[in-house]
């Protein structure tokens, strides 16, 4: 599935659960890509986690910096759609420990 007709579906709001899928991996690796590291855990449930950011490695049990959210939200965060801010302030953005600030990272795909 080529990501750029899946990302053409969402904006025109045709997407279909493969094309959610297919944006939320293709994105997580760009976001990975962008700020590689294991200081931060970034969940899209059901289709994707990525440890990222720069600092200490988390190795068991629940990360000490976790970020989590729908994959509509996270979409919409990774190609500008919404803003950190607004994303947080929705409710369906969940953020706990430091460096989980995403906003100088997003977005990672433009309009």
């Amino acid at each position: 599935m080529d990501f750029d007709a899946a990302l053409r579906r969402y904006r025109a709001g045709e997407a279909e659960r493969a094309d959610l899928k297919l944006l939320v991996k293709q994105l997580l690796k760009l976001l990975v890509a962008k700020a590689p590291g294991h200081a931060v855990e970034v969940r899209v449930p059901p289709y994707g986690a990525v440890q990222c950011i720069e600092g200490p490695r988390h190795t068991r049990g629940t990360p000490g910096a976790v970020v989590e959210m729908p994959p509509e939200l996270w979409i919409d965060l990774a190609i500008g759609r919404i803003d950190w801010p607004e994303a947080r302030d929705s409710g369906r953005l969940r953020a706990s420990g430091e460096r989980t600030d995403l906003s100088a990272l997003l977005p990672l795909v433009s309009e």
